[in-house]
């Protein structure tokens, strides 16, 4: 689903996932329930100065404020743990690309990944340590908003209570969670950081599937979701912990191919489906006066209305230019890079000058001969 940029905190860009613009309405629901209202009123009347009334928080309109309130603020401490992993992060010199807040709660995205397992361990438990002060700083505003708000009361008391629950589940060792991170950096303390990520996303697995059974049997939705989400990042983190040892030590020029064939913006689609068919390759650079100025792919040409490949140019249907890397770059980092910004291809530079392209398929198959081989470099 798509993400919308609403925004910057320390220059790093916050973005909305879709599914939480639709998830939120059904949470206020939720939330604002007769149940919920009088479930969260019993543990608040234990740290409030004065006792809140359950008839009040439920008549008329009030439950639905409450809601709505209340969500927000939810994904308000889900920003502030999420900056507290950013923060740290920052005193590493680790750069966050951008935060995402969706259905499952927050996303910091960083420009490398914190190999160090004292790097990983601090910036993996400040997320929760951050949720903790959120919810401790909503408990001493219960204690000092006046019991003439007894909405406000109900919903810093509810974010007290939230926050910290959050911040414990989180702890828990379910990889990819912060408590399943917090693992990894203390299993890669002895050992590789590849084999710590595998043990720590297998028991990930094991947690997920322990919250679907209590989630079917507790009749949970949210609990089986929460499953279905543990259980496919931690596989995906094995997968590429898999690509990280193959491809460890290698830089793009090792995996780059140095033949760089280009057309040129008055090129004919028929030169292009011509240089396709010979070469075996889907994507090429497009070239104005010796600048690259765009990429043409096979789905380029699959998005144009049916043409006379004869006369319409390579120029009317290309795409923008593609990603530049440089040459002594990581290759695993690299191959990460591509999929986060969804690009199949890239052109690789060396002092400036372009010296290969790159593609996934590029790093692919150089895993898949590693693996072949047996060789881990």
């Amino acid at each position: 689903m798509r993400s919308y940029t609403v925004g910057r905190i320390w220059d790093i860009p916050i973005r909305v996932n879709i599914s939480l613009l639709l998830f939120l309405p059904i949470l206020a629901w939720l939330i604002g329930s007769g149940q919920q209202i009088a479930l969260y009123t019993g543990l608040i009347n234990r740290f409030a100065p004065v006792p809140l009334d359950v008839a009040v928080l439920r008549a008329g309109v009030v439950p639905w404020v409450i809601g709505v309130t209340a969500a927000l603020g939810l994904f308000v401490g889900v920003l502030l743990h999420e900056l507290g992993h950013s923060w740290v992060a920052r005193r590493y010199d680790l750069e966050t690309v951008s935060i995402t807040l969706w259905v499952f709660g927050g996303l910091a995205r960083f420009d490398a990944i914190p190999r160090a397992w004292n790097r990983e361990f601090w910036i993996a438990i400040a997320g929760p340590v951050t949720s903790v002060l959120v919810g401790l700083c909503c408990a001493a505003l219960v204690r000092v908003v006046p019991s003439r708000f007894p909405v406000v009361v109900f919903v810093f008391g509810w974010l007290a209570v939230v926050n910290v629950t959050l911040a414990v589940f989180n702890l828990l060792p379910a990889f990819p969670m912060d408590g399943g991170r917090i693992l990894r950096a203390l299993l890669a303390r002895s050992r590789p950081y590849g084999v710590a990520t595998r043990i720590a996303a297998r028991i990930g697995v094991t947690f997920a599937l322990v919250f679907a059974v209590v989630g079917v049997l507790a009749f949970n939705p949210v609990l089986i979701l929460v499953a279905l989400f543990v259980y496919g990042a931690a596989t995906a983190e094995t997968r590429l912990s898999l690509l990280d040892d193959l491809l460890e030590g290698s830089t793009v020029a090792d995996v780059m191919d140095t033949s760089v064939e280009t057309l040129s913006v008055d090129d004919t689609v028929s030169t292009f489906v011509d240089l396709m068919m010979r070469r075996h390759r889907t994507a090429f650079p497009v070239v104005d006066e010796g600048a690259v100025v765009g990429l043409v792919t096979l789905d380029d040409l699959r998005a144009q209305p049916r043409t006379d490949e004869w006369t319409t140019l390579v120029g009317d249907v290309m795409g923008p230019p593609p990603m530049r890397v440089d040459a002594a770059a990581d290759a695993f980092d690299t191959l990460a890079e591509l999929g986060e910004q969804n690009a199949d291809y890239a052109l690789v530079e060396a002092d400036g000058r372009i010296v290969g392209t790159v593609s996934q398929e590029s790093f692919l198959a150089a895993v898949e001969i590693r693996q072949g081989i047996g060789v881990s470099r």
